[in-house]
């Protein structure tokens, strides 16, 4: 999936988790707040390919990453999930930023494994096992218009149904 789909679709997942209640905190949380959270990891497991947008803007990270674990490696995985879980709760003090903030970073970035989920490449969910698990039969090739109509379709249907009328 592209950045711009990456994008899109985090939003439509944001709005699902806040009308979901998928947290307590997430459900409280003004979506002013959590959307940009959520947009703002929602490029970070792309970091391991030094040409994804992410990437290009912090190299001295983004190559390293590409060399020890290669595109859709450890980075696109539950353990990477777990760990950015981790360094959150370690790296900021819980004043720091609101539970439902937290929460939607995490939602942003699981909403990039989801979509890359969605394409024919798949993921390897359970790094280091390198299977890689995929939507069966309904692959979701990456760019074009076919990937944007998709994620467009799904947040406007996400947002109709969440009571967002245009």
């Amino acid at each position: 999936m592209t950045a711009q789909g990456h994008l899109l679709f985090s939003i439509t997942c944001t709005l699902l988790a806040h009308k979901l209640q998928l947290t307590p905190a997430l459900a409280d949380a003004s979506l002013w707040q959590t959307v940009p959270a959520a947009l703002a990891s929602a490029l970070l497991p792309d970091l391991d390919h030094p040409k994804s947008t992410l990437g290009q803007q912090l190299p001295w990270l983004s190559k390293p990453l590409s060399r020890l674990f290669g595109h859709r490696g450890f980075t696109h995985s539950l353990l990477a999930v777990a760990a950015a879980i981790w360094g959150l709760n370690q790296t900021l003090p819980p004043a720091t930023l609101p539970i439902g903030v937290k929460d939607a970073l995490i939602v942003g970035y699981l909403s990039h494994l989801l979509g890359d989920w969605l394409t024919p490449a798949g993921i390897p969910l359970l790094w280091p096992i390198k299977r890689r698990f995929r939507l069966p039969g309904w692959p979701l090739r990456s760019g074009g218009a076919i990937e944007t109509s998709f994620c467009t379709f799904t947040l406007l249907l996400t947002g109709w149904w969440c009571g967002w009328h245009l």
